[in-house]
């Protein structure tokens, strides 16, 4: 492997705990982040002369220490800080270093929309033009917006750690909406040229069970966990030998990871045991309905409707409204579904789903010349290049004699 590929590959894999223990002993995520692309910078000089490093991240923590200890001295409000931290080994990235990571860039002092912004940028390590590309900003407002989060928390003092057991609730709404962010961005890649990115799902997944452990009494966090593993149980079974994407319908359940699927299962009926319902754990047993269904038409879709019901009570989203129309086809026929969906036209338009979705149940009740325009709708508004390409080939089968 040659030294930009294994810098890549180390950069996918490890950038949040490489981060996240860095900003963890300097005290300063700006400064870490800085210090670790000097090692970076460093990698790409000495790697092709000197050779890959066994361990790449510890290699590239270590250089970023001693870089940031150099910048320090040579500062003078850094001179005192520098004594101490120089009389300490350089340190090894660990699992609570990226989750750690995670609640200092999900502090309060943000606004929601830039906790979620940092947490890619800087636990999931994606820059500031894909994750402008999965908000649908310009590059430039993202990268302010990158900036401003980090002089936030530089400004309000905060350290990235695990919080303290007292503010952990607080905090948790917004890691598990990050966390589940990382994962989806993963699953279905918003941005960029591939379709997924199973690195990020995994790196996801991994944090939502630190979590779950960390918080073996909140519900919630064990239900996104399971509803996490439920889908990753299905991650194999997504593309064809061709890499086209299989819809879940179409998907051979013998390839599902049965393990994986009682896992999840087991670790959300736990956390049903405790009787606090919330959003994840619903979305967990809608996904639990799927991966037990022995077949699509063979799922229980009252259950899956009545579980989005409940869902619909506690998130009252028009995309889950959308979903339900789903299951509504099945319970009660395409047409009434299509009149749920045409129902959230003035809030879905410009939604790809909604438009698919639409397609389907229009294809049902035999109006093929309309499902062809739906599908064309939402092929305009898609960006993943494997939903754009299934797009089209559904297209093409509707326009052939």
């Amino acid at each position: 492997m040659d030294a930009q590929a294994a810098v890549d590959e180390t950069w996918r894999s490890d950038a949040g705990g490489m981060l996240g223990v860095l900003a963890r002993r300097l005290g300063d995520l700006d400064r870490a982040e800085e210090a670790l692309q000097e090692a970076v910078a460093e990698a790409l000089r000495r790697w092709p002369s000197d050779g890959v490093p066994g361990n790449r991240a510890g290699w590239l923590v270590t250089t970023a220490w001693r870089k940031a200890l150099d910048t320090l001295k040579r500062e003078a409000t850094g001179r005192e800080k520098v004594a101490a931290l120089a009389r300490t080994p350089p340190p090894e990235p660990t699992a609570d270093d990226r989750l750690a990571l995670v609640f200092a860039c999900c502090h309060p002092a943000l606004p929601e929309p830039a906790r979620m912004a940092l947490t890619l940028n800087a636990v999931a390590g994606l820059p500031a033009d894909a994750i402008a590309a999965a908000f649908l900003l310009p590059p430039p407002t993202m990268a302010q917006r990158l900036v401003r989060a980090k002089k936030n928390l530089k400004a309000s003092g905060v350290r990235v750690e695990v919080p303290p057991p007292d503010e952990l609730a607080t905090r948790l709404p917004a890691v598990l909406t990050v966390l589940y962010l990382i994962y989806n961005e993963g699953y279905l890649a918003a941005s960029g040229d591939g379709a997924e990115r199973r690195d990020l799902a995994r790196e996801g997944l991994d944090l939502a069970r630190q979590l779950a452990d960390l918080m073996p009494r909140e519900p919630e966090a064990a239900g996104l966990a399971a509803l996490l593993e439920l889908h990753e149980a299905r991650a194999s079974a997504r593309f064809d030998g061709t890499n086209r994407l299989v819809l879940l319908e179409e998907q051979d359940r013998s390839r599902w990871d049965g393990p994986l699927i009682r896992h999840g299962v087991g670790r959300l009926a736990r956390a049903a045991a405790i009787d606090r319902p919330g959003p994840y754990q619903l979305q967990a047993a809608i996904a639990a309905q799927h991966a037990l269904a022995p077949s699509w038409t063979a799922t229980n879709w009252p259950a899956v409707r009545t579980l989005y019901d409940r869902l619909l009570q506690v998130t009252p989203s028009p995309v889950v409204a959308l979903s339900r129309a789903v299951a509504t086809a099945f319970v009660a026929g395409p047409a009434v579904a299509l009149g749920e969906v045409d129902a959230l036209a003035e809030r879905l338009s410009g939604y790809r789903l909604w438009h698919a979705t639409r397609a389907d149940l229009l294809l049902r009740l035999d109006r093929r010349e309309e499902a062809a325009e739906a599908l064309r709708r939402a092929l305009a508004l898609a960006t993943n290049p494997a939903e754009r390409e299934l797009l089209s080939r559904r297209i093409g089968r509707l326009s052939a004699p």
